[in-house]
């Protein structure tokens, strides 16, 4: 596996993602959903602050903030070689991600007596280095399902905690004052989001960045 050069510094936005091994399925029924979704509580958010997320049939979208202070103060629930007080912020990311992968894809190879890769390689973990960025970043990924024609609307679509930031579900996976802070209220993101579904208005340097994970 080669060497991942972009660190995971303390407070910093990434963008995680991946998609399935020839574009194929990574979900194929409800529980494999919920069962990501506990991975995601289990080995990643110990390590990150989830802010928004979308599962989809053949791929992810995380978007969350790497948690500030020591590695010893984090909660020890991934694995022995976290625990130590040695390894860094960001190798922690890396590693969390890494085994989280490989956990999932044990769990789906034994569900469907499959072998082989699930997933295009390693996970990718994109820094966010603009604020426009950021808030474009948070439309696309809520608006990802009825993009790709999966639902007519965000909020029916199960797997994304779109239904958390509009107050209509309750959650962990999400962060109320980061929603209040750079969008205001609910109904006030909700305009943004069916605003992007009607139109694909996105900055040129966000268009840009998503373009690579469309190809």
């Amino acid at each position: 596996m080669p060497r991942r050069i972009i660190p995971f510094l303390p407070n910093q936005y990434y963008h995680f993602y991946n998609r399935g091994n020839n574009r194929q399925a990574v979900f194929y029924e409800r529980e494999n959903y919920l069962y990501f979704l506990k991975g995601i509580k289990k080995y990643l958010l110990p390590w990150v602050e989830i802010l928004v997320y979308s599962l989809m049939p053949t791929h992810y979208h995380i978007l969350g903030r790497v948690r500030p202070g020591k590695t010893s103060e984090f909660p020890k629930q991934i694995s022995e070689v976290l625990k130590t007080s040695e390894v860094s912020a960001s190798k922690a990311v890396s590693l969390a991600m890494q085994k989280f992968g490989i956990s999932y894809t044990k769990a789906i190879n034994k569900r469907f007596s499959r072998v082989g890769a699930l997933f295009q390689g390693q996970f990718q973990g994109k820094p966010i280095q603009h604020y426009n960025h950021l808030l474009n970043l948070c439309v696309y990924i809520h608006a990802n399902p009825v993009k790709d024609g999966l639902v007519a609307s965000p909020k029916d679509w199960e797997f994304s905690n779109y239904l958390e930031w509009m107050n209509l579900r309750a959650g962990t996976l999400v962060n109320r004052k980061f929603i209040e802070d750079h969008f205001g209220t609910p109904k006030e993101y909700q305009e943004l989001v069916m605003d992007y579904i009607k139109t694909r208005n996105l900055s040129d340097e966000t268009r840009k960045y998503l373009q690579d994970l469309e190809d």
